[in-house]
């Protein structure tokens, strides 16, 4: 049997507690799924170190002093276009959630998941996937479940291929797996997500996923 060796991912972790950052640190590298490159304490420090370091991917908290972690992200994307972010957040930090979505984030966990939800966060938004943590994605819907928001002229305006589709992109199906599940091509399933894209006027399929919610299109 042939094996395919995947490069480890390099990670930078940005949060401003130290404690926080070296047991992350640590507990990565005992499970041995990405290198940690370097840490930084808020948004100035890594930007710095955007100058000496390239990650494949970074964790980035929010709530930080001195830059907080939407203008770091807006910065970093702005200097790496390539460059994955992942937003390690707390409830609290909700009304930063579009924010940072629009900055280009791709995904977002909670300090509070398990390491192996940290795995597999890192390895969807790796391969071009996004990453939304159940238990955040469902205090989102708690907190819309009372707002009557929902956008009738742009949802009726979708297709039934494309409301079976947002629903398979909302459980964290990839191109392929949605291809596979409706028997159609991963070039067709690109297709109507340009189109849902376009109709939601949402920048990315973290956005498209997040009108779902918001809309109810989707239930956890």
């Amino acid at each position: 049997m042939n094996t395919v060796s995947i490069k480890k991912p390099t990670i930078i972790i940005v949060d401003d507690h130290l404690i926080f950052r070296q047991g992350l640190k640590s507990i990565i590298s005992q499970e041995n799924f990405a290198t940690v490159t370097g840490e930084a304490s808020n948004g100035l420090e890594f930007l710095e170190l955007l100058k000496t370091t390239k990650p494949d991917l970074v964790l980035m908290d929010i709530d930080m002093p001195h830059m907080n972690g939407l203008e770091a992200t807006e910065k970093a994307i702005k200097l790496m276009p390539e460059l994955k972010i992942i937003a390690f957040t707390m409830f609290s930090d909700e009304e930063y959630y579009y924010k940072m979505i629009d900055r280009g984030v791709k995904g977002f966990i909670l300090k509070t998941s398990g390491i192996h939800e940290l795995e597999n966060a890192i390895r969807d938004v790796m391969f071009g996937e996004s990453y939304f943590s159940n238990e955040l994605l469902r205090k989102i819907i708690n907190n819309f479940s009372n707002k009557n928001n929902v956008t009738d002229s742009i949802i009726h305006s979708f297709s039934g291929r494309e409301m079976e589709i947002l629903q398979l992109i909302c459980l964290g199906m990839n191109n392929e797996e949605i291809a596979d599940k409706l028997f159609i091509s991963p070039k067709t399933v690109k297709s109507h997500k340009s189109n849902l894209l376009e109709k939601t006027d949402s920048k990315n399929i973290q956005g498209l996923i997040l009108f779902a919610i918001k809309n109810k299109i989707v239930k956890l």
